[in-house]
């Protein structure tokens, strides 16, 4: 770059960005993140605009890594910040022109995911987390359009019910992850001030209904979470019955869990790799001995080590 006599730059030979050719900003586009692309690229200019439309762009709709980077904050639970994520995933879903595949966002809404439903029938992965407005009603479309889902993550998501689990489970045959994992119900302190009160207190209290719909209409299931599910041990009679190739098994902090339950149930899981009990590095923090210390009776008592520090 050169300054003229007047002081202004100047690009020098081949130097001129705005004239690339569609192919080489494809090719340099497709190496940043979405989240890149829409805050700076989009307006350096129409041609840098156009480029970032394009539906070879546009297979995946992530801002999965943005969440997980950065320490959870009150305001992604505000309307006004779901309204931002449903405006963004209805964008992408526009300029993929049908070819998402992959969704993996937090906090949008039924809005958005029915939209995208509709649009984009070889949709393969959906990870909704944390989504307090998305419910049966988007889930039912989700189940009838994407029949091709292979994995689905509706981790924190109170408003979706073991209807849905049932519906995705007979619609997706492909289904081989499903992650339904709830906040820590047992000490809720982590997300005081963070997640609303009224949400927190939302907690599913149906852990046998939705054990009972994977059980029985997700066979084909490799790797299953339901970390604080509160099924009891004829909700995991009912996933080790019906689930027979797990291989990967999260049930850490499942309270309502012993460790007979578990060891009864997973010797019909023959490909199971790795199974995380209820107990799995629970931290001294999380159970507070003065206030649980009742239960050490208890596991003594029916032989459990679910409340032992």
């Amino acid at each position: 770059m050169e300054n003229n006599e007047d002081g202004e730059t100047e690009s020098g030979p081949g130097q001129d960005w705005a004239e690339l050719t569609h192919e080489c900003l494809i090719n340099i586009l497709s190496r940043l993140t979405l989240e890149h692309r829409w805050l700076g690229p989009m307006f350096v200019c129409k041609s840098w605009m156009h480029a970032c439309k394009d539906p070879s762009l546009h297979s995946a709709f992530d801002l999965q890594s943005r969440f997980d980077s950065v320490l959870e904050s009150p305001r992604w639970w505000l309307p006004e910040f779901e309204r931002k994520i449903d405006s963004m995933l209805r964008s992408v879903v526009d300029w993929s022109d049908g070819s998402l595949t992959q969704i993996r966002t937090r906090h949008c809404s039924d809005r958005s995911l029915s939209y995208a439903a509709e649009r984009c029938l070889n949709l393969e992965i959906l990870s909704i987390r944390s989504c307090a407005n998305v419910t049966d009603a988007s889930m039912a479309i989700i189940a009838f359009r994407c029949s091709l889902l292979r994995e689905i993550d509706i981790s924190y998501c109170y408003e979706i019910s073991h209807e849905s689990l049932a519906l995705i489970g007979r619609n997706c045959p492909n289904l081989k992850v499903m992650k339904r994992n709830l906040m820590n119900w047992l000490d809720p302190s982590q997300h005081v001030g963070i997640v609303p009160d009224e949400y927190l207190n939302a907690c599913p209290q149906d852990g046998d209904a939705e054990a009972a719909a994977i059980g029985k209409y997700m066979p084909h299931l490799e790797h299953l979470e339901l970390r604080f599910s509160k099924l009891t041990a004829k909700g995991f009679v009912s996933i080790s019955e019906g689930c027979v190739n797990l291989e990967y098994l999260d049930l850490f902090g499942c309270a309502n869990l012993t460790s007979r339950d578990i060891g009864n149930g997973i010797t019909n899981l023959k490909n199971l790799k790795e199974v995380k009990r209820p107990n799995f590095y629970i931290p001294r923090s999380v159970f507070h001995t003065e206030r649980y210390g009742h239960w050490r009776l208890y596991d003594e008592r029916f032989q459990t080590d679910v409340f032992r520090i």
